[in-house]
């Protein structure tokens, strides 16, 4: 049996001898890198992803809290709404 641990995207696994693998791998490696980084939509959704889990968790354990936030963010957008239609029509 092989206990392999596996190796992220962008890493270069540990023990290539060969220089052109190696160079090959590390290449890969760092294209993967780039595409991790400027890959701005993916980014978005993972963000997103992982607020949505931690919005989920907060009204799953504080119900009276995450009213207490939408409330409060409803009335601020109001606020934030009535301010510019009020600021147009003077």
């Amino acid at each position: 049996m092989s206990s392999e641990v596996p190796v992220p995207r962008t890493a270069v696994p540990l023990g290539i001898t060969d220089p052109v693998e190696k160079a090959r791998t590390e290449l890969k490696a760092a294209l993967a890198a780039i595409e991790d980084k400027a890959n701005v939509p993916r980014r978005i959704e993972r963000t997103s992803d992982r607020l949505k889990r931690q919005a989920r968790a907060f009204a799953k354990d504080n119900p009276a809290g995450a009213t207490a936030v939408v409330a409060a963010a409803a009335a601020a957008v109001g606020a934030i709404v009535w301010s510019m239609v009020r600021a147009y029509t003077r």
